[in-house]
């Protein structure tokens, strides 16, 4: 198995692997472009994304700046807007479905370390995949820990930290991140 495949299976991999690297390079370089293109650059920003991710979906706009580690594990759906500042790490997949808001600062995380200190220090770690489904709203500074799903339609508040699933249709917050109640199904949550 490769070090990819391991990344990608949930399994211990080494990070600094040629193939990892040069992923990670590209990435980087499509990155620095992406970030200082001009305001009125849409189209170049869309080309320089929709090369660097598995999916960037039609009418998605995403603001820079951006980070992330490789970006072929970002799938990104259709009519979907990611605003300023945020951080995808992708060490294992990140899906981000449709008609998603995602506002400024957010971090969506799939890398993590062994607990064990002496397996932490040999250099190995593993990343967990990340899904956000359709209709979901990410307020401003909210973090997406490594494994986490979070249902359709829900709402997550400013500044939470979200370390377990969430289901479809509520609003959540907090740190621990949890559900505070329902929202009707295709209801704007007032």
């Amino acid at each position: 198995m490769s070090q990819l495949e391991k990344m990608l299976a949930g399994e211990l991999y080494v990070a600094n692997d040629p193939e990892l690297y040069a992923g990670h390079i590209r990435a980087q370089e499509l990155l620095a472009r992406f970030n200082v293109t001009t305001a009125d650059a849409g189209d170049e920003r869309r080309a320089l994304l929709t090369s660097l991710f598995a999916k960037f979906g039609e009418a998605t706009i995403l603001k820079p700046t951006l980070r992330c580690d490789y970006g072929f594990n970002i799938s990104i759906g259709d009519r979907t807007f990611i605003n300023f500042d945020c951080v995808l790490l992708d060490c294992n997949r990140i899906t981000i479905g449709s008609e998603v808001q995602i506002a400024p600062g957010v971090h969506i995380y799939t890398a993590t370390h062994p607990l064990d200190s002496k397996l932490r220090r040999s250099g190995l770690e593993y990343a967990l995949p990340v899904t956000i489904a359709d209709g979901v709203w990410l307020g401003g500074g909210a973090i997406v820990c490594p494994g986490v799903t979070i249902g359709e339609n829900t709402v997550v508040g400013a500044g939470s930290v979200v370390v377990r699933d969430l289901p479809s249709n509520v609003l959540a917050v907090g740190n621990p991140c949890r559900a505070i109640r329902r929202l009707a199904a295709g209801s704007s949550g007032d």
